[in-house]
């Protein structure tokens, strides 16, 4: 018990170290300051640094060299130019960047659009508030990358964005570029929406799982028949055929083509182990492969399954009994996956979680014995497979992206925090420059706190009515905050 409330002590003061980062250099960047985050180019080189590679163990007292935003030299006495940046990281962790593969984050307004069982044409790239302040809070937790999911009301729901975190810059620079494109599909409770109100004649079908699996089944028969017609008009406009028309179009379908023919990811919620099993027999039925069940909290009563898939695994480190079908979730979920040969990794699914990926990567080494690499893969190489990009990002090699993090610890250490965290060798977070702008944003506030005291009214004037605080937006996935539905 003494350890366990140290180490909830720990995460309190560790969540108020990251907390603090949360608005002072943000705020600066928008408004013109701190441009730390703007191109810089040429090189960078960090010095004397335990570099955890993650793809082939961890280099002592080595150095790291960034170019043009690439990694181009790992080892030991490395050189750079004259007029290279140069970062003493003696005693500091150099960590690739944390991805978070199942995210809501700067999704402006709802992540579900409830209206119908299959909202396949809906586009989450389109909702991106590039200014949203949790961008910043999970770059000072190591975080680089991330899929923004649309919400799980759906059986088939919206289409997925892979991003980098590129706080300060327009939304159109946050695209991963070559991420391949992604889908959500949701299966058991939240599509049949079982923990939801709904108004007399107002329901939607599905309401049981069984109708889950034909709602899905459904829309892939749409979709292979919607295929073949377009195949069978492109070969007969290869034969010459002048009078063949074409197909109308469907918005709907065209995602669920890409499906089939392996262009577009799919990316499942999913809890019991019965509904995994489906949706793994509903894919082989129409050919295509689940690239990751997420939340999967009963995955290990089915890893074989989902090996022999070839299904990836994206699940929460020690979150659930908020409803029936997170009752069986066990802490050891991860480390009977990756036993069975499931690449797996932890994710947050909440804004707040997200500054904390690699605590929940520790975890997983005292609940399955996860060695120290396999756990620092949880949260940067298995992502980076899920979502398709290992080849750019993941680990600490030569030629891939520079984004990657210093810690002042070990990141598996709840004492360890990030002092600068680099997307394509810019930096994005800089806790020193953080602190600095502390002081200036706080002397800000005054002034302008004072300057609107100045405004009192005129005696006898009926004050102005206090304006009502905004909406909140709500951002984290429906399991933790579905617009108001409670859907846990």
């Amino acid at each position: 018990m003494k350890r366990l409330l140290s180490f909830a002590i720990c995460l309190v003061m560790l969540g108020g170290t990251w907390g603090g980062a949360s608005a002072a250099l943000a705020q600066g960047q928008r408004r013109g300051q701190g441009r730390e985050a703007q191109p810089q180019g040429g090189e960078t080189l960090i010095r004397n640094a335990t570099i955890l590679t993650v793809s082939h163990g961890t280099l002592a007292a080595s150095d790291l060299l960034i170019r043009n935003g690439k990694i181009v030299a790992v080892g030991q006495n490395l050189k750079a130019a004259a007029n290279a940046r140069v970062i003493d990281a003696t005693g500091k962790f150099v960590l690739p960047g944390i991805i978070d593969a199942h995210s809501h984050t700067m999704m402006d307004g709802s992540v579900n659009e409830c209206t119908q069982s299959v909202t396949s044409m809906a586009r989450t790239q389109d909702i991106l508030n590039p200014t949203a302040i949790n961008i910043y809070r999970e770059l000072a937790g190591g975080v680089t990358s991330a899929l923004l999911l649309h919400g799980s009301c759906n059986s088939i729901g919206g289409q997925s964005t892979t991003v980098k975190f590129k706080y300060g810059r327009p939304a159109a620079e946050f695209i991963f570029p070559g991420a391949p494109p992604g889908i959500k599909f949701a299966l058991g409770e939240n599509p049949k929406r079982t923990n939801f109100t709904q108004q007399p004649g107002q329901q939607r079908y599905p309401a049981t799982r069984m109708g889950v699996e034909e709602t899905i089944r459904g829309a892939f028969t749409r979709a292979r028949d919607y295929k073949r017609g377009w195949d069978e008009f492109r070969a007969a406009t290869a034969r010459g055929d002048k009078n063949v028309l074409p197909p109308r179009r469907d918005l709907t379908l065209e995602p669920l083509v890409e499906v089939l023919e392996g262009k577009r990811y799919v990316h499942s919620h999913s809890y019991t182990a019965d509904e995994i099993v489906m949706l793994i027999n509903l894919a082989d039925e129409f050919g295509f492969k689940v690239r990751t069940f997420q939340h999967v909290l009963e995955g290990y009563k089915v890893a074989g399954e989902l090996a022999r898939h070839g299904a990836m695994a994206s699940t929460f480190a020690d979150f659930w009994s908020y409803k029936v079908e997170a009752y069986d979730a066990i802490p050891y979920n991860s480390a009977i996956m990756t036993r069975h040969g499931v690449v797996t990794s932890v994710n947050s699914d909440s804004d707040e979680r997200a500054r904390r990926l690699n605590i929940d990567a520790a975890k997983m080494m005292r609940y399955g014995g996860l060695t120290e690499e396999e756990a620092l893969r949880l949260v940067t190489l298995n992502p980076a497979m899920q979502l398709g990009v290992d080849s750019r990002v993941g680990s600490i090699d030569v030629g891939k992206d520079a984004d990657l993090a210093i810690w002042t610890a070990h990141p598996l250490s709840v004492y360890s925090r990030v002092e600068t965290t680099f997307i394509d060798g810019d930096i994005f977070f800089d806790r020193t420059q953080d602190l600095a702008h502390r002081t200036q944003l706080e002397q800000e506030r005054k002034t302008l706190e004072q300057a609107d005291a100045n405004k009192a009214p005129a005696a006898g004037a009926t004050p102005p009515a206090t304006p009502r605080p905004p909406r909140r937006a709500y951002t984290d996935d429906d399991d933790v905050q579905d617009e108001g539905n409670n859907q846990r």
